[in-house]
């Protein structure tokens, strides 16, 4: 996703956003002036060190994904990269009602002089989307509560 900060040189700046779509838990909401596959690799050994492996991650054709670091990295970690098709934003449905609830509830409400700025309300926006409210599909738990729920039936 990307959005633009106020001012006179209105400078451009990205979010990455990752998601799990079982528990529907936001696990990273990554604000940067853009993203190298070297970045997105740092995030996802940070998210694979804490949660461990997904067997797949299913990602757009942007060139932070089709780089070979991030492929090479899902290689040796045995994880499959899932492209979507461009143009088909139906075939990852939940990625694409996540980014537009945070253009409507994060990017589209504030306005952001600076990147720290924006960094701080994507990590409050994502704390209270993870803790605070509740989703129909998680039999109204949120997606953390959802989230501890299944580890401890298993």
């Amino acid at each position: 996703m990307h959005d633009r900060l106020v001012g006179d040189d209105r400078k451009a700046f990205r979010l990455l956003t990752i998601i799990d779509i079982f528990t529907r838990e936001c696990l990273a909401l990554e604000v940067a002036m853009g993203f190298r596959a070297r970045d997105v690799v740092g995030i996802l050994t940070r998210l694979v060190g804490k949660r461990g492996a997904p067997m797949a991650i299913r990602c757009d054709q942007g060139t932070e994904f089709t780089a070979e670091a991030l492929d090479q990295w899902a290689y040796n970690n045995r994880i499959e990269l899932d492209f979507s098709r461009p143009g088909k934003p139906t075939g990852n449905a939940f990625a694409e009602s996540f980014n537009a609830s945070v253009r409507k509830e994060l990017l589209n409400t504030s306005w952001f002089a600076t990147l720290e700025m924006a960094h701080r309300a994507a990590r409050s926006w994502r704390k209270d989307y993870n803790e605070v409210h509740p989703h129909r599909s998680l039999d109204n738990k949120t997606p953390n509560a959802f989230a501890l729920s299944r580890k401890s039936a298993t």
